[in-house]
C-alpha cells in the first residue's frame, strides 16, 4: 500500500515539474516576444525620433517662407496703396485736364465769334463810312453846280476847298468818334450801377439768387454739332431749343454764364456771398441740375490751379480775410464737417478723421448715427458729426487740412455708374464750415456758416438706366423725392404759405435756418450743351425760374455782444 502511494506521488510531482516547464517554456516565450516588442518599439522609437526631427526641419523652414510671404504680401500691399493713391491721383489729373481742355476749348469758339463779330462791324462801318463819304462828295458837288463856277481858276480852287471839306470831314469824324467811346463808357458805368442796385434790392427783398451755368463740351459728348443753349450778351438771358428743334424758350436770371466763364469768373460772382459768412450770416450755396452738367466741377472742382472750385476757394478767401482782421483784434475759428444724404440717411464723410486733420484707425463700430437736431436757439445742428479744425493762423497749413478733408470725404462718398456719368453722384452732399468770430476791443461775436450743397442728379428714371436695377432705382426715387420736397418748399415760400414744409425731406430739414428768412441762398443751375439734354435743362432752368420768384426777408446777421467790455 505505501508502495502504490509513493508512485501517487512521484506521478503527481512528475506532472507539476511538466507543468512548471511549460510554463516556464511559455515564460521565455513571452520574454522573447517582449524582447522582441521592445526592439520593435526602440526600432519606431528611433523611427518616430528622426521623423520628429524631419518635422522640426520642415516647420523651421514653413516659418522662414511664412517670414518671407509675409514680407512679401507687407511689400504687395503697400504697392498696391502706392498704386491706388497713383490712380487717384491720376484721376485728379485727368479731371483737371478734362476741365481745362474744354474750357480752352470754348474760349477758341468765343474768340472765333467774336472776331467774326468784330470784323463784321469794322467792314459795316467801312461801307457806312464809303456811303457817307460819296453823300458828301455828291453834296459838294451840287453846291458846286449851283455856284454856277465854270472857270479853270475856279475848278482850282474847287479842288482846293475840296481838300479843306475832306480835313473838315475827317475832324468831324474824329469828334464823333470820341462822342461815341463816351457813351459807351456812361452806358458799362450805367450798366454796373444797374447791377448794384439790382443785387441791393435782391438783398433787401432776400431774393434767392439764381446763377445759371452752361458747361462746355466735353470729349464723351462726341462731336460738338452746336449747342442748345444760346447765351445773350447782357450776362443775364439765355434761349434754349427743345431736342425737336421746335421754337426757343426765353429765359433771365441774375447771372448766366457762358461755357467759356472760368472758375475764377464763377468765384468772383459768388465771393460777397462767402464774405457774408465771416459777416455773420447763415449762407447756402446749391448746385443743381443733371448729372454730368457740372455741378461738382462748380462746387470742388479739381487740382490746385485754375480748377478748383468754389469751396476750396471759399475757404482761401475766409483764411485771407481772417488774416486780415486780425490787426483789427479779431481772432476767429473755424471747423469743417462733410456729410452726404443717401437714400433718406445722414452719413459722416469724416468719420475717419481726427478734429486735428489726422486720420483714424479704420474702425467699423465707431460710425454713430448721424441726426438732426434744434438747440435752445432753435437752430439746427447735426448730432454726432466729426468736425475738422482748419488753421486760420496758418493759411497754407489750413489749405492742406482742406484737401486733406476734400480727399477723405470724395474716398467716402457714395458714387455708381448710370448712364448719364460713369461716375454719377448718388447722394446729396453737403460741406459745411462754421465761423466764430470775437474781438475783444468791443466785445463782438459773430456766428456765420457757410453751406455748399452739391445735389444729386435732377434727371428722369428712364434717361437714367436706373429703372431696371432695384438699388438704384431706390436711390433715384430717393434723390427725386428729396429734390420734389426742396420744389415743394420753394413754392410754399414763393406763395408766402404759413406751413412750410421743412421736415418732409433731411435735405430741407438740415438747411430750414438759410431757407426760413434768416440767411441768404443762392442757386446755381448747371446746364450741359447738348442736344440730347434739352429736355433736363429745360426743366431745370423751370425749376431755377421758381426759385427765382422766392423772397425771404431780409437775412439776420447773427451778433452778440458781450457784458462787461467796456465798450
Amino acid at each position: 500500500g505505501n508502495s502504490g502511494g509513493g508512485g501517487g506521488m512521484e506521478t503527481d510531482a512528475w506532472s507539476e515539474r511538466l507543468k512548471t516547464n511549460r510554463e516556464i517554456a511559455e515564460l521565455r516565450k513571452d520574454l522573447k516576444d517582449k524582447d522582441d516588442q521592445i526592439k520593435t518599439l526602440r526600432m519606431e522609437k528611433v523611427s518616430l525620433e528622426s521623423e520628429v526631427y524631419g518635422s522640426k526641419k520642415e516647420i523651421e523652414a514653413l516659418e522662414r517662407n511664412y517670414d518671407e510671404l509675409e514680407r512679401d504680401y507687407g511689400e504687395l500691399e503697400q504697392s498696391k496703396s502706392q498704386n491706388c493713391e497713383a490712380e487717384i491721383q491720376l484721376e485728379v489729373l485727368t479731371t483737371e485736364h478734362t476741365a481745362m481742355t474744354a474750357q480752352l476749348n470754348a474760349t477758341s469758339v468765343d474768340l472765333v465769334e467774336t472776331r467774326s463779330r468784330a470784323k463784321a462791324d469794322l467792314e459795316a462801318k467801312e461801307d457806312a463810312w464809303k456811303n457817307r463819304e460819296s453823300e458828301l462828295l455828291f453834296e459838294i458837288s451840287v453846291l458846286k453846280s449851283r455856284a454856277g463856277k465854270s472857270s479853270e481858276d475856279d475848278v482850282t480852287v474847287d479842288m482846293e476847298g475840296g481838300e479843306e471839306d475832306a480835313a473838315i470831314l475827317k475832324a468831324r469824324i474824329e469828334a464823333r468818334d470820341r462822342r461815341i467811346a463816351e457813351l459807351e463808357e456812361q452806358l458799362l458805368s450805367g450798366e454796373q450801377l444797374r447791377r448794384s442796385l439790382h443785387n441791393r434790392i435782391q438783398e433787401l427783398r432776400g431774393n434767392i439768387r439764381v446763377y445759371v451755368r452752361t458747361r462746355p463740351f466735353l470729349p464723351n459728348d462726341g462731336a460738338a454739332r452746336g449747342s442748345s443753349i444760346d447765351i445773350l450778351p447782357d450776362g443775364e438771358s439765355l434761349t434754349i431749343q427743345g431736342r425737336r428743334g421746335d421754337e426757343g424758350h426765353a429765359f433771365k436770371f441774375d447771372k448766366v454764364f457762358a461755357p467759356s466763364s472760368g472758375q475764377d469768373v464763377v468765384f468772383d460772382e459768388v465771393s460777397e456771398f462767402v464774405q457774408s459768412a465771416l459777416d455773420g450770416y447763415h449762407v447756402c450755396l446749391f448746385s443743381y441740375g443733371q448729372t454730368g452738367s457740372g455741378k461738382t466741377h462748380t462746387m470742388q472742382g479739381s487740382g490746385n490751379g485754375a480748377m478748383r472750385g468754389i469751396i476750396p476757394r471759399a475757404v482761401e478767401q475766409i483764411l485771407s480775410q481772417a488774416a486780415m482782421m486780425q490787426s483789427q483784434r479779431w481772432t476767429f475759428t473755424m471747423k469743417a464737417s462733410f456729410l452726404e444724404i443717401y437714400n433718406e440717411e445722414l452719413r459722416d464723410l469724416l468719420v475717419l478723421m481726427n478734429a486735428d486733420g489726422s486720420t483714424k484707425a479704420r474702425d467699423n463700430g465707431s460710425s454713430s448715427k448721424l441726426s438732426i437736431k434744434r438747440n435752445a436757439e432753435g437752430k439746427s445742428f447735426v448730432d454726432g458729426i466729426n468736425m475738422v479744425d482748419i488753421d486760420v493762423e496758418n493759411k497754407a497749413a489750413g489749405l492742406e487740412q482742406l484737401e486733406a478733408v476734400m480727399v477723405a470725404a470724395a474716398r467716402a462718398r457714395s458714387v455708381a455708374t448710370t448712364k448719364m456719368n460713369a461716375q454719377s453722384s448718388r447722394s446729396h452732399s453737403v460741406f459745411m464750415l462754421h465761423l466764430c468770430g470775437s474781438n475783444e476791443e468791443s466785445g463782438t461775436v459773430v456766428q456765420g456758416a457757410l453751406n455748399l450743397c452739391d445735389l444729386a442728379g435732377s434727371e428722369r428714371l428712364d434717361r437714367s438706366g436706373a429703372s431696371s436695377d432695384a438699388r438704384r432705382l431706390k436711390e433715384t426715387q430717393a434723390i427725386n423725392k428729396s429734390l420734389s420736397s426742396l420744389g415743394d418748399v420753394f413754392t410754399a415760400l414763393a406763395n408766402g404759405s404759413k406751413h412750410v414744409p421743412f421736415r418732409n425731406s433731411k435735405l430741407t430739414y438740415l438747411l430750414q435756418d438759410c431757407l426760413s428768412g434768416d440767411g441768404k441762398a443762392l442757386m446755381f443751375v448747371n446746364l450741359s450743351p447738348t442736344v440730347e439734354s434739352s429736355n433736363e435743362s429745360l426743366c431745370s432752368l423751370r425749376f431755377a425760374q421758381r426759385v427765382n420768384q422766392v423772397e425771404l426777408g431780409r437775412a439776420t446777421k447773427h451778433v452778440q455782444y458781450i457784458k462787461g467790455s467796456g465798450k
